[in-house]
Parts: C-alpha cells; structure tokens; sequence
C-alpha cells in the first residue's frame, strides 16, 4: 500500500503538488475487493462533490465515468438509484443543480447555493426579466406540476395547452413552457430528476431535496463553505483553480480564502513552477507514489478546468466536439489517460451498441511516455470498460501514434 502523510508545508515540488491533487480525488483510494456499494459512492462524493453532467452519449454519459475511474467495475443502476429512483430504504443522495455547470450534488449541499437561486430569480441569464406574462405562468407551471408529479416541459405543454415552437428563434426550439421550466429550475423553484435518456422530469423542489429546501445559509457563509470545499476536493489549487470548481466570482472567491487562511482551514503555500500563490487544504494526503491508471471523462474534475490540467500535468487537452471534424486534431470526445501520476494518452471513443464494439477511433501517446508500457496498461482498462459498457468487442483504428501498438496490446489480452 502506497504510504502517505500529511501535506502541510511552506513549499511544495510540482510533483507533491500533483500527487495531492491525485490523492485528493480519490486516485489513491483502494478500490473495493468486493462489488461497490453505496458506502463507496458515498466515499467518492465526499472526495470530489460533484459529478459534472452532459448530454453527449457517444461513449458514456459523464456523470457515470467518476465513479468508474476510481471504483473501476460497478452497475451504473447504484448512481441512478442515489440520485433519481430513491425508496424508502434508500433516500436519494444527490440532486441536480448548477455547480460546475449542471451537475450532480449531495443533496445536503443543496442549501448552499440557495444564494445563486436568489441570483437566478428570473434565469442563469435573466430571460424572463420584463415579460409580463413570466409570473403568471410560472403560477401555472408550478401548479401543474404539484398536480401531475414528475413532468417534462412537453407533458406540461400539452397539459396548459401550449403548442412547441417549430422553428428556430432566440430560444432555439424550446416553448415559453420550456424555457420557463429552466428558469424555474435556475431558481430552484422547481428540481428535476432525469428519465426517458436524458430529459428532465421537472418536480417541486420539496419532493426532491425534502427538508434541504426550507434551509437557507447566508451567501457569506455559503461562498466560504463551496471554497472550503473546493480546496478539500482539489487538495491544492491557485485561487482561480478553487473558484472554477463551483464557478464563483473572483471578489467573493478572494474574501471566502482570506477568511479561511486567517482561520486555518487553509494554508497558503508556493508550488515550484507555479506563477500563482497556491491553496492547501491542511489535512490533504501526500503519498509517496501513485500506482493508479484510469480512463478520465472529459468532465472529470480532475480534468475538467484546463489550465489546472496542464499546470499540474503539462497535459494541454481541449474538447473538440465544437470543432469541425476536418480540423480535430485528436477526436469528437476523447478521455486523457492516467497513468501513474500522469497522463500519459488520449484516447477518442465511441460505444457502438449495435455492433456489440467499443470503439477507438484515435489513440495518440505523449511524448514523454513509452508507447508499449502505456499500450499495454490502456489495453487492459479498455477491456476493462468494455466489459463495463455491456459490449463484448474493441476495434482500434489507424489514427493516432499509439494505435498501432495498442491494438498488438487489444489482441495480445484477448
């Protein structure tokens, strides 16, 4: 077992910097011997807080790769239940709200950003501020939803007898019900639960986040509670790293870390290499080594504020889904790799259902790294999610340095 100690220090080697960064997010945890069980989910949430949703599905939705990268195996049914299939026996755990983006948080949690609902009143970008008709409706919306239980915004259309719009507009396709729905949601006037794929079943908050609705902290002491928490997911950050994680403002940000270094549940130190004053949370880990290798969703929150990652692993990674493809350089949606204590690929995939193949369409190895080494370990973790993913085949494609070896290593472990 790797040995760790307790990282409080003036001065910290990019290396330490990195490995507490790693131990923070639960890369340095045993995974469970046995099936994982809600007592690990609850583990992992408490390391990282949050699990970054998105809609794309061409591999996996986001919000399931979390916990496979540091629990490995697991049935995706346990983060479903914990989230949106509660029973009596077993409360839901977490609920949906604008954290970093949309994401999944502890439902204890929820009053924290009661402060941002106040922001969101009339929307994350005020569109109903100055409609007239916004008021009325939401009444409307609010009680139709007491009456049906959980709905999409189409079942409320169909119920208020609103038609969707057919072309697109300043809202995109979305009806006054739609978009009323999300600022109701914004506000946390309403929650949602997600069904049918990915959409959104739209409830009152009450039913969702039970008594955590009725409970208000004050934004002061709100914003220094998400920094602390940041810090404690992240391990060390610079002040930008800390504030990205629950996307805060920088003033408020700055006055949650004065206070909290003033109190010493922060402990400001300097990281080699670092042009910024980095953040240490003092009970954070430092382990002597890292040994893990795991496969990273894009949304990861290891990975997900870029600069970080290419700070912490000279690993400069950008999502190219909004690139045109002719322009990609390494995919549609690729996860970086980890390796040790560094990332050490990138790999494009893609989950073809009706084929029974997980496929990887690009696999690119960093310089600095050995191509046979990490083709060998990816291989095995490819195997690995396949198995995860429900399909029994992996087809490597011709693009990418790595693909060559990597796809000698896919048939080696067959």
């Amino acid at each position: 077992m790797t040995t760790v100690r307790r990282a409080r220090a003036e001065s910290l080697s990019a290396t330490q910097a990195r490995r507490i960064a790693l131990a923070a997010q639960g890369f340095t945890d045993r995974r469970p011997a046995g099936p994982v069980t809600r007592r690990h989910l609850q583990r992992v949430l408490e390391r990282v807080r949050l699990f970054q949703m998105d809609s794309v599905s061409v591999a996996v939705r986001a919000h399931y790769m979390p916990l496979y990268s540091r629990l490995g195996f697991y049935d995706r049914g346990l983060l479903e239940q914990a989230a949106w299939e509660p029973t009596a026996r077993r409360p839901a755990l977490l609920a949906e709200y604008w954290a970093h983006e949309a994401a999944l948080i502890p439902i204890e949690h929820w009053p924290l950003f009661r402060w941002r609902m106040d922001d969101f009143q009339h929307g994350r970008y005020k569109e109903a501020v100055g409609d007239p008709q916004a008021a009325a409706m939401r009444t409307q919306i609010r009680e139709a939803v007491a009456e049906l239980g959980p709905c999409t915004s189409g079942m409320l259309e169909e119920h208020l007898g609103h038609e969707k719009r057919t072309r697109k507009g300043t809202w995109w396709d979305r009806s006054h019900v739609k978009y009323l729905c999300e600022v109701m949601f914004a506000a946390g006037e309403l929650a949602a639960v997600r069904r049918s794929g990915f959409a959104r079943y739209y409830d009152l908050t009450e039913n969702i986040v039970g008594e955590n609705a009725e409970v208000t902290v004050p934004r002061d002491e709100a914003i220094r509670e998400l920094v602390a928490g940041s810090v404690t997911a992240l391990g060390i950050g610079t002040e930008v790293d800390i504030r990205d994680y629950y996307r805060l403002k920088p003033q408020a940000a700055r006055e949650a870390l004065d206070d909290l270094v003033a109190a010493g549940r922060v402990q400001q130190v300097e990281v080699e290499g670092w042009a910024k004053p980095a953040f240490l949370d003092p009970a954070a880990r430092l382990p002597r080594k890292v040994e893990r290798t795991a496969l990273l969703s894009p949304f990861d929150s290891l990975v997900f504020f870029r600069p970080r990652t290419e700070r912490l692993f000279d690993f400069h990674y950008r999502i190219e889904i909004y690139v045109p493809e002719a322009k990609r350089v390494h995919g549609y949606y690729v996860f970086p790799y980890l390796m040790g204590e560094r990332l050490v690929a990138r790999v494009d995939l893609k989950t073809d259902r009706a084929g029974d193949q997980l496929l990887v369409l690009g696999a690119f190895c960093e310089s600095r790294a050995d191509p046979l080494e990490v083709a060998t370990a990816l291989a095995a973790d490819l195997l690995d999610m396949a198995q995860w993913l429900g399909v029994s085949r992996i087809e490597v494609g011709s693009r990418g340095d790595l693909a060559a070896p990597l796809t000698a290593a896919v048939h080696a472990q067959l």
